[in-house]
């Protein structure tokens, strides 16, 4: 395959979320730049996924830093937040997730290796059911796990037909923002439900998901939803939300666990490195 067909399979896989995870994302993106070293490829990635401010970010200065410098940062950061989300476990927790986030299932995963001692609830993530991608990690890492859909919302946070009420729930974030922070349609529904229920709400996230601009939210294809639709039903396919920064504890990031007003103020004017 040659380096146009390769980065071809690589923007079609971002557009129909074949990667997934906005660490996965972004470094499928800097791979396939490197292939294609040109304004135009850069133009294009850009477009696949307009929630993606990590992805901005990184295609906004890969002229300044290298392929290297960039995967270093992930590893160094998901080290520091691995340890940051460990401080946040005790001993027998129910973990409540949603959809799919690479920093989230690395940080279960390392607190797992280190001896602690938890489970976790998480969702199908319909359409495309990216909650299943997150079981199957989970359990592959021996971690036990319980997958609910996801109108059982309530159920899988409180104690309810045979369920624990969950302990805590940790999120990942496509993007934050100002007001709140961005992620896969159905969170601000469960951390609305948490804060109603005094469950705690931390963000799992990298610090490059920061976004100083607001974010065009994604709709996507309807067939994905319904795909032999019958004629005059019309389908609604949102695939992410707005989480009000009110209903979340910290943020917890490679900068460690703060608070939205304090993690505000560290990236505020911060440069990009």
């Amino acid at each position: 395959m040659n380096k146009i067909a390769r980065f071809n399979k690589i923007a079609r896989d971002i557009k129909l979320i074949k990667i997934q995870g906005a660490t996965n994302l972004a470094k499928a993106a800097v791979y396939a730049y490197s292939l294609i070293p040109a304004k135009e490829s850069k133009r294009r990635l850009l477009s696949l996924r307009p929630t993606e401010p990590m992805l901005v970010n990184i295609l906004n200065n890969i002229d300044k830093l290298s392929k290297k410098e960039i995967l270093a940062h992930f590893s160094d950061a998901q080290q520091k937040i691995n340890k940051n989300v460990i401080r946040l476990i005790k001993s027998h927790d129910v973990i409540f997730t949603h959809c799919h986030s690479t920093n989230v299932v690395k940080a279960l995963i390392y607190a797992h290796k280190k001896g602690k001692k938890f489970e976790v609830y998480n969702t199908e993530t319909r359409p495309l059911y990216q909650g299943r991608k997150t079981a199957k990690e989970l359990k592959k890492e021996g971690i036990k796990v319980t997958t609910f859909i996801d109108a059982a919302a309530s159920v899988a946070l409180i104690r309810a037909q045979g369920t624990k009420k969950a302990d805590v729930v940790f999120l990942g974030s496509d993007a934050i923002l100002k007001k709140g922070i961005i992620n896969k349609i159905g969170s601000a529904m469960f951390a609305e439900i948490a804060n109603l229920n005094n469950i705690p709400v931390y963000i799992i996230a990298d610090s490059w998901k920061y976004s100083p601009k607001n974010i065009k939210l994604e709709q996507r294809d309807f067939h994905e939803v319904w795909k032999n639709v019958p004629n005059h039903i019309k389908i609604k396919n949102p695939a992410f939300e707005l989480i009000k920064k009110k209903y979340i504890k910290a943020i917890v990031s490679e900068y460690g666990i703060l608070t939205y007003r304090q993690f505000l103020k560290k990236v505020k004017h911060r440069r990009f490195d």
